[in-house]
This record gives structure tokens, sequence and C-alpha cells, in this order.
């Protein structure tokens, strides 16, 4: 719910009780909230109160109030009737626009304070300074989760994530940039930390399964939250080149492909070329590549490897020979398979940051 909504929805419940109408405007007389029709004829009334010293005045039937912030005027309560007993509805009106101020500006204080943790713009001293003024535990098990927001989608997906994690208060949701919705999951309730794949797909399912979702490792620090979010993003990254099939991916179960993401493409090339020398695993035919990930799926079984790709056994010896004389490699060996399956992810690698480098 926005500022607005939160305003609108306070006056209603107010009416309901006081039958009294309301409106609330910013200090430019723009209406922001109101319960009877017109309140917009009162804008000039309002603009020019709220420049004044005035707390309240009466005019035309209506009563202006104005609501402070340090000093300024925030806020010009309007009430739709005259006498003192208009006058303590509306200071009361008044009264509880500050306690929405003040509990929204926490919220403010709270989100950017996350944001800077998250982004590692805080000094050590200042992250426990900060965290004890806004009432945020400083030892806690929290984890983060990202998730991808892509450009095209036009709804509101951080309050989707929001409606997600609502149960617990303790949990921030955020965004550092347009691209992804951070989740900062407080994991401090017994069962929590086992449920962490049990919320990235709530999460999925409230964004329609249109989305990737990934998360960092527990922390038990507040100081070491922005280590979670950089083992989520490099896991979101990494899920897209190794794990395409996969919607939700840890950071723990990266394995290799968490190291091939941290090389320099230079020495990837100079690898690739070492390998194959001229070639490349992109010249093979789908035949071949079918045969090579199948054999790698099978663990090298040539049984069951000949089984699923409905070939003779001596069929599937022909093709591994022909890969052979091509590359070098025996994929029988287990040296050789495991030289040629890291030669395959890193050229995935390379093609996925070229592809990232022609999109800016």
């Amino acid at each position: 719910m926005n500022k607005n909504q939160i305003i609108q929805t306070t006056i209603e419940g107010m009416k309901e009780i006081t039958q009294y109408d309301f409106a609330v405007m910013d200090r430019e007389g723009s209406v922001l909230a109101q319960t009877f029709r017109d309140a917009n004829k009162l804008s000039v009334q309002s603009h020019q109160f709220a420049e004044t010293s005035s707390e309240c005045i009466s005019e035309d039937g209506h009563l202006f109030l104005r609501v402070l912030e340090k000093g300024e005027t925030e806020f010009v309560v309007v009430v739709m009737g005259r006498g003192d007993h208009a006058e303590e509805i509306g200071r009361i009106l008044v009264f509880h626009m500050k306690e929405l101020m003040e509990a929204n500006n926490e919220r403010f204080d709270r989100d950017n304070f996350i944001k800077n943790l998250l982004l590692d713009n805080l000094l050590l001293v200042d992250i426990y300074n900060r965290a004890k003024k806004l009432h945020i535990e400083s030892e806690a098990k929290r984890v983060v989760i990202v998730v991808e927001n892509p450009k095209e989608r036009k709804g509101d997906e951080l309050e989707k994530v929001k409606t997600v994690l609502s149960a617990n208060t303790k949990d921030f949701v955020t965004a550092v940039d347009e691209s992804n919705i951070i989740v900062v999951k407080d994991l401090t309730e017994p069962g929590a930390e086992e449920s962490i794949q049990k919320t990235a797909e709530e999460i999925l399912n409230a964004l329609d399964n249109k989305t990737r979702v990934a998360y960092g490792t527990t922390v038990n620090e507040l100081k070491d939250v922005s280590k979670s979010y950089k083992e989520a993003t490099m896991a979101l990254d990494v899920g897209k080149i190794f794990f395409k099939e996969k919607n939700i991916i840890a950071y723990s179960v990266l394995g290799i492909g968490r190291l091939i993401y941290q090389l320099p493409i230079p020495l990837c090339k100079m690898f690739i070329q070492e390998i194959f020398d001229k070639k490349s695993p992109e010249d093979f035919d789908e035949e071949t590549l079918t045969t090579i990930n199948k054999f790698f799926e099978n663990s090298l079984n040539v049984s069951e490897t000949s089984r699923q790709l409905y070939i003779h056994r001596n069929t599937l010896v022909y093709r591994l020979d022909k890969i052979q004389k091509m590359t070098g490699l025996d994929l029988r060996i287990f040296d050789d398979a495991i030289t040629f399956k890291i030669a395959l992810m890193v050229v995935e690698y390379m093609d996925y940051m070229e592809s990232q480098d022609n999109t800016f």
C-alpha cells in the first residue's frame, strides 16, 4: 500500500467513527486523499494556509490544520465543519498523521540501511550503531534471496514478494536496481533455515513461475549479509549459464560452475585453444553433441548410453573414436572426460558473457 492509499484508508476510518468529512493535501495544495467531492476547490486556500505560521484556521465552513515535520508544513488536514468539536477531531487526525509519518520515515531509514548494508557501503561501527537505532538485531541467522525482475514485466513484483514475506516482520524486501528484488530473510524461527527452498518456491509461484530465484549461504551476523547477497547474485548469473533448466538455484550447489564464472575471458580463450586447437565444441554437429552429453549424463557408461540413444554399442564406440580423432581426447578415460566437460562449460560461460556484452 503506498502513502496516499494509507492516508485514504485513515481518513475513511476517521469519517466512519466521527461522521465528519476530511481531505489531506500536500503543501502545494494537491489533494492526496479525500472523503468528499470537490476537495480540489480548496487547493488555493490550503496552499496559502501552508505558507502561514498558524496551526489552525477556519474558512467557509472548513477547518485547516497543518501537519509539521521538522518545523515545516508537510500536509494540510481539512475538516468539513467548524467549532470546538471539529477542531478536536482535526487535531486527533493531525496527531495520527504525524505517527504515520514517523512510521514511514522509520521504514524508509530501514530500507536505506539495508540497501547500504547489501552494497557494503557501511563501516563496521556504523552497521552496529544504526542497527541499534533502527531496532534491528545484529546477531541473527539470515539469508539473502535474489529475485530476477525482467524489464519486460509490468506488474508490481516488489509488492507481490512483500506479500509472500508478510508473515515475518523481521524480513526485509528491497531493490538496489531495476533488475533484481532482494529479500533479506530472517531465519531465527525454528525450522526456518530448512524452509529457504520453500520460501523461494512461494516467491516463484507468486510471480507466476516466470522468473529466476537464487539464494546465498546462511550468515549469523548482520555485517555478513552483504556476503550472502554477493553469493546470491553470483548464483543467479551462474544458474543462467549452467543450470538453465532450474528456476531456483542455491549458491551451495554451483560446483565447478562457480570457479569457471570467476575466470577472466582471455584465460578461457587460451584454455579452449589449447584443448581444441582451431576447433570448438560449437563446430560439432548435433548428433555428436547429443552423444557427448548423454555419455556424461550416464557417468561414461557405454552400455547405458547406447541403450538410451537407441544405437548399437559399436556405433557409440565409433562416435567416441571420431571425437578422439577430432580433439585428441578419449571420453572413455576419466581425465580426458573431465577436461572435455570443463571445456564445454568454459565455452558456455564465454558465450554467455559475449551475449551480455552485446546487450549493452
